[in-house]
């Protein structure tokens, strides 16, 4: 008897590592959906489409990038794959038995060394490339100067001559990056590492948000879902992090909010704190208010829909405040609409992109979304859901998405996958973390990494 259970840990974590047979057929769907994307982004480039990229389903360049860093990311998610395994007491995982402080704790570092690594395929460009691009926030800086009151006054008229990025947002990543600046934060490396870390921030907020909503052990076993996944590849070089961050921090504040054991003016207080927060995002990207609904959705679930006043005027907040500084919020939407409509809608196929764009969520997200979309219905989160798809249906059907989704929609990915450790049925609890897709997911970014230069 003893043999044999000193033999069930690694015939567990060799179990674990296979997957279910839900597990198998998930990823089958997954490769299948992936494949036939690629193959019609192939056909696509090969019948000349107006794409505008040479990258579909991406934007950037193929290049193939390998080097002693390429075995860094691999060893990070082998030592998360196997805190993840059943080896531990009574058949738990360390995901699961650890204090959560330290899950979240540990949780950060995990992705930051995961985004980290990646970006390290190649070498400190990694870091550097987007920020050094002509075509991103940095190049603005400079026009702010010593007056960022004159900046805003002046965004919306002078949209013209600004960067092809902040041509599409509002004027807080610019003004965000003028902030390091001032603090001494000048170079590109540093600066480079110092968003990786901020990116990092949106695992643990989004755990601690999934735990007020789905429970202790979901959210233990989602975390290496969230640690783990292909979208990290644009974590580490993407301003939209930022906005990713603050529209987490927002969800996780409306979590607060409608807790049951929460009310009166610490409820408010926590779903005025929300909408100041989804203000802010708002102020970083004309995107962002979309996860204003996975706060409504939640508030009407958990019947407190009376929060939503707060949450409401807490968002109008940062952009009336900006509007007393010379900045519209609609006005640059606006602005941004127009440029779009003249610098992208021409040159990129509507039809075509539509497709490619799925196909980039597809990819970005990994085979842990299939399992997700296969059980919204029997997940407690199902509010977080609503906001993110709201906002990827809508950019769809509005003919928004030309290219680049992989960093516009990052803010969304984290919640579209919040269903893959859902029960197979109805009712509480939650699977175990599905190891073999979290495990392909992985795979998949590091190909990403070696395969493309990304412009963000």
């Amino acid at each position: 008897m003893t043999r044999s259970r000193a033999e069930d840990p690694p015939k567990a974590a060799l179990a674990g590592l296979a997957g279910t047979a839900s597990q198998r057929r998930d990823l089958l769907v997954w490769v299948a959906i992936a494949l036939a994307g690629l193959g019609l982004t192939a056909i696509a480039v090969r019948t000349g489409a107006h794409l505008g990229t040479a990258s579909a389903p991406f934007l950037g360049r193929y290049g193939l990038s390998l080097g002693l860093a390429t075995i860094l990311a691999p060893i990070v998610a082998g030592v998360v794959l196997f805190g993840a395994l059943r080896v531990g007491h009574n058949g738990a995982t360390w995901f699961e038995r650890a204090p959560f402080g330290r899950v979240l704790t540990l949780s950060y570092g995990a992705s930051f060394l995961w985004c980290a690594t990646l970006a390290l395929v190649d070498g400190a460009a990694g870091f550097t490339r987007s920020l050094r691009s002509a075509s991103n926030y940095l190049t603005d800086v400079p026009a702010v100067g010593d007056d960022p009151g004159a900046y805003l006054r002046t965004f919306v008229a002078d949209a013209a001559g600004h960067s092809v990025a902040a041509r599409g947002h509002p004027p807080g990543p610019v003004l965000l990056l003028w902030w390091f600046e001032r603090l001494g934060l000048t170079d590109r490396l540093a600066l480079g590492v110092a968003l990786t870390a901020v990116g990092a921030v949106l695992v643990p907020v989004v755990l601690a948000a999934v735990r007020g909503v789905c429970g202790d052990l979901a959210a233990r076993r989602y975390a290496p879902v969230l640690i783990l996944a292909p979208y990290a590849v644009w974590v580490a070089v993407s301003a939209e992090v930022v906005v990713a961050v603050l529209g987490a921090v927002a969800v996780l504040a409306a979590v607060r909010a409608s807790d049951a054991h929460r009310s009166g003016l610490r409820a408010a207080g926590w779903a005025l704190g929300s909408g100041l927060l989804l203000g802010l995002a708002a102020l970083f990207s004309y995107a962002a208010p979309w996860l204003g609904l996975s706060a409504v959705c939640l508030y009407f679930a958990r019947r407190r829909a009376f929060l939503n006043v707060a949450t409401g005027l807490g968002a109008l907040v940062p952009v009336l405040a900006a509007r007393a500084a010379g900045f519209s919020w609609f006005g640059g939407l606006l602005a941004a609409r127009t440029d779009y409509a003249t610098r992208v809608e021409p040159h990129r196929s509507v039809l075509w992109w539509s497709a490619l764009s799925l196909v980039a969520l597809v990819v970005a997200c990994g085979p842990a979304l299939i399992a997700s979309a296969r059980k919204i219905r029997r997940t407690p989160g199902w509010p977080f859901l609503v906001g993110a798809g709201a906002a990827v249906v809508v950019s769809l059907a509005a003919g928004l998405a030309r290219g680049g989704v992989e960093a516009a929609w990052l803010p969304f990915f984290p919640w579209l996958t919040v269903a893959a450790i859902a029960p197979h049925r109805q009712g509480p609890g939650s699977e175990p973390t599905p190891l073999l897709l979290v495990a392909v997911g992985a795979l998949t970014a590091v190909i990403i990494e070696a395969v493309l230069a990304t412009p963000w």
